[in-house]
């Protein structure tokens, strides 16, 4: 898939952006344009329309949480995963209220970053493991926030891998599943934990000690 894929890359560092062109146009996958700002990234998304964004968090001015902010307001929903230095869980929260997919620190291996973008633009939504400690606490959940039901051995199991950013295919063949279990399991740990998406599940859990 990733042969045909096209993306846009936001970073204000000139030699970040170089590498990774470098890196993914080996791998590949095309760059459409680059951008320096969030402000010339949402200029040159109006023009030029790409499958995936691939974006810094922190850049001068607008930075890369409040281009994806802006992107979402007008109706945009390309696929966004966001690079980073900060193993920062408030950072991780924050890309994920504002519509993005996937979320990797820049230390990530080049296989990740690649699995990382193709996953992302087929829809999916992944996330680096965090550290956990920091996630629990600084976003405590009240007791009423404390899960319907309780969770067998399996969905314990499921919801641990959905940390680890694996797909329900992947889930599948790690636990001898079918798929369409997986799916099952997924969609009732995200009624007990009373969330709308795999992320925030994922959060939840960690943070009410879960996983």
């Amino acid at each position: 898939m990733s042969e045909f894929l096209t993306i846009a890359l936001a970073d204000d560092q000139a030699l970040v952006r170089a590498g990774l062109v470098a890196l993914l146009e080996r791998q590949g996958i095309r760059i459409a344009f680059q951008a320096e700002s969030g402000e010339a990234l949402l200029d040159q998304l109006a023009v030029q329309p790409v499958d995936l964004i691939l974006s810094d968090i922190r850049m001068p001015g607008m930075d890369g949480i409040a281009a994806l902010r802006a992107l979402r307001a007008r109706g945009d929903a390309t696929p966004c995963v966001f690079l980073t230095t900060f193993d920062d869980s408030e950072l991780l929260l924050a890309a994920c209220d504002a519509g993005a997919q996937g979320f990797l620190l820049k230390d990530a291996a080049p296989e990740d970053l690649h699995a990382a973008i193709v996953r992302a633009a087929s829809g999916e939504s992944l996330l680096q493991p965090v550290s956990t400690d920091p996630v629990r606490a600084r976003y405590r959940y009240h007791a009423e926030d404390a899960p319907v039901e309780l969770f067998s051995q399996r969905e314990v199991a499921v919801l641990r891998l959905m940390a680890g950013g694996y797909s329900n295919k992947e889930i599948a063949r790690s636990l001898f599943l079918a798929e369409g279990t997986v799916k099952n399991y997924v969609s009732a740990i995200l009624e007990k934990l009373d969330t709308r998406d795999r992320t925030r599940a994922v959060l939840k859990a960690i943070t009410l000690r879960i996983i």
